[in-house]
């Protein structure tokens, strides 16, 4: 089975939610990932920042979904790994 490890996002983002509430609460529908945010960019509404999740089993379905409820959108995907290895991983 084919998963996702580690994923780089480019997502443009409100300023509200701010970083550390938009990155904990992607975090807490992606348990045992590592979530990393960067602000790029900022202008009168909006931010521009890298989003990288990394773990055994990451779900861009749901990143995407959570990224959409809190007002964000995703530019593009810029960089993936992914791992074929033994099914014996919970995803995450």
């Amino acid at each position: 089975m084919v998963r996702i490890t580690r994923i780089v996002l480019d997502v443009l983002k409100p300023h509200n939610p701010n970083a550390l509430d938009f990155t904990t609460a992607i975090s807490e529908q992606l348990p045992g990932c590592r979530i990393k945010l960067t602000v790029t960019a900022m202008d009168e509404k909006t931010e521009t920042v890298v989003l990288v999740a990394e773990g055994a089993h990451v779900l861009f379905p749901l990143i995407s979904e959570v990224i959409s409820s809190l007002g964000g959108s995703i530019h593009s995907i810029d960089e993936v790994e992914v791992d074929n290895g033994p099914p014996d991983v919970e995803p995450h």
